[in-house]
């Protein structure tokens, strides 16, 4: 914390490619890491370059990546300050970012009260899209749509809930939504309920889905949370498979409180915010989760 009005947010990510073109792979890259600034309300004011880069490709496509990252960091309204690279077999390329916020208004996965609605503003289904474009399976409008997704910074998302005042957020990334959704049921000591037949998904996911084109994650997210989901009979198993697939670059997951969520969907209309409310906060106690189709 730097004064009473001003802390530092710090964070680090990075990846390796899940497009071909290098200049959308450094824009998929940054947005993914300036993501964990606005999850907590912050505003992102520097960033380094993360680089490893093989000596024998062509140095254009590491310009081309960095091109792309940096028309990221410039649309956040952050500067770019140095960075550091080092060979190595295969790319990646990510950002260290520092934010700021006021203290006083950090949001946290460990909000979440009893009551509340749950909301996310990106669809889902970016690494089914990544896994299908790496077998060559995936439509050119499917990874159209995954690849606007990705490089679409949650910089409007950040200003909507902050601007309304949210109880908790996070960030849907490598856990996938069921993941991060126990994260914030587990910090907050809450129960959440989520509705599969409600959740936004990007075009042709779910038949990409049920051809089993899941990424490896989805297992390792499921195993981690044996035990700690309740699904109803009735919910679709290819749903479910999307629901603990890891995201890269996903929206952010939201809890409000019910009286205020009318003016985040409004605000979330006027900003061109994309909001689907997918879930509510059912009881106190331990993190735990329910999947059920949909509200009754």
């Amino acid at each position: 914390m730097l004064s009473e009005q001003t802390a530092l947010i710090q964070t680090i990510d990075f990846f390796t490619p899940m497009v071909d073109d290098p200049y959308l792979f450094g824009q998929i890259a940054a947005a993914n890491a300036l993501s964990d600034v606005y999850a907590m309300g912050g505003e992102p004011l520097t960033a380094m370059n993360i680089v490893c880069f093989p000596d024998c490709l062509d140095i254009s496509i590491l310009q081309a990546i960095i091109k792309g990252g940096v028309s990221k960091i410039e649309e956040a309204g952050a500067v770019l300050v140095g960075g550091h690279s080092v060979d190595d077999q295969e790319p990646k390329y990510g950002l260290s970012v520092t934010g700021v916020i006021d203290p006083r208004k950090v949001v946290s996965n460990q909000g979440a009260r009893v009551g509340d609605c749950l909301y996310i503003t990106k669809p889902l289904g970016t690494g089914i899209v990544t896994t299908a474009i790496k077998g060559e399976m995936a439509t050119a409008q499917t990874v159209r749509e995954a690849v606007r997704s990705m490089s679409t910074l949650n910089k409007a998302a950040r200003e909507v809930m902050m601007e309304v005042g949210v109880n908790a957020a996070t960030d849907i990334t490598g856990f996938g939504l069921l993941g991060h959704t126990m994260e914030m049921a587990v910090g907050s000591r809450v129960q959440i309920e989520l509705w599969a037949d409600r959740l936004p998904l990007l075009k042709g996911v779910e038949e990409l889905a049920a051809m089993g084109l899941i990424p490896a994650g989805t297992y390792a997210n499921r195993d981690y949370l044996q035990g700690r989901v309740e699904v109803a009979k009735e919910v679709d198993n290819t749903r479910l498979d999307i629901m603990y697939t890891p995201e890269t670059s996903g929206g952010l997951l939201l809890a409000v409180d019910a009286a205020r969520r009318h003016k985040l969907e409004q605000l979330a209309r006027s900003r061109s915010v994309g909001l689907t409310m997918i879930g509510r906060v059912l009881s106190g106690g331990t993190g735990y989760i329910k999947v059920s189709r949909g509200e009754k």
